[in-house]
């Protein structure tokens, strides 16, 4: 559904970049971050958190991990290696990453809780593991009957496609059932809408396509959803990221 083959995979990622790196950032500004620490970034997307991290921790490596690389720059740091992989099959050497990081990742994978475990494994002791997902409002509450058409039409295709768009709310419970210490969460809403400070439009334009071939929305639905972005007074809030971390005990 949001293949990187598409011509518009990069606008898509960069807007998620545009509009959730400060939230995502401020998140790991309040961690105790060493110059020395490996890092893992799954899912690394366009790579502005996995150069984030490259710059913060100079003294150690970040290794971004993606099923396509395409949209990354190697040589965008000296500390900096690309992985191209499918991390439901890679694996890890237990206890080797200080910092694991991954955004709008957990929500597509199958066996999403046993991915978590595993995940938690790759950790060095006192190591922290930080999951950013979406929460999805449900599509009935918006106040605009077209939004609510195109969104609940966009939550059963990314469904049909086995990702779960509400399995964040019990991401905290599971780092605790895994042993992480610290647990902690915290939630960023997403603007549809607001003229600039929308981030929809790439999403939506997209998934149009599938939308309009499986019959979930109509060339006007889509027609009325680009006259509403123009109007300045069209804001909504389709969903809460919700980002929520925990440590791995020192030994």
């Amino acid at each position: 559904m949001l293949s990187n083959d598409s011509h518009r995979e990069s606008d898509r990622l960069k807007s998620i970049q545009r509009n959730v790196d400060t939230f995502t950032t401020g998140i790991l500004e309040g961690l105790p971050i060493k110059t020395s620490w490996n890092c893992l970034e799954l899912g690394a997307g366009a790579g502005s958190i996995a150069y984030w991290l490259a710059e913060r921790c100079p003294d150690g490596r970040v290794v971004a991990v993606d099923l396509d690389t395409r949209h990354l720059e190697a040589g965008r740091a000296a500390n900096l290696e690309i992985e191209e992989a499918d991390i439901t099959r890679a694996d890890y050497t237990p206890g080797n990453f200080d910092l694991i990081h991954a955004r709008y990742l957990f929500c597509h994978l199958p066996e999403r809780d046993e991915m978590v475990a595993r995940v938690t494994r790759w950790l060095s002791p006192g190591g922290w593991l930080i999951i950013e997902e979406p929460f999805h409002l449900p599509a009935s509450t918006s106040p605009f009957p077209v939004i609510q058409r195109i969104l609940d039409a966009y939550q059963r295709m990314y469904q049909a496609h086995g990702a779960d768009l509400t399995w964040v709310r019990g991401l905290p419970a599971l780092l605790a059932r895994n042993s992480l210490t610290e647990v902690d969460f915290a939630g960023n809403p997403g603007c549809m809408g607001g003229l600039g400070k929308d981030r929809w439009l790439p999403l939506i334009t997209q998934a149009a396509p599938g939308l309009l071939a499986d019959g979930l929305i109509t060339e006007a639905d889509l027609a009325e959803f680009a006259t509403l972005l123009k109007d300045p007074a069209f804001i909504d809030i389709p969903q809460i990221t919700i980002s929520a971390w925990g440590r791995r005990p020192p030994e």
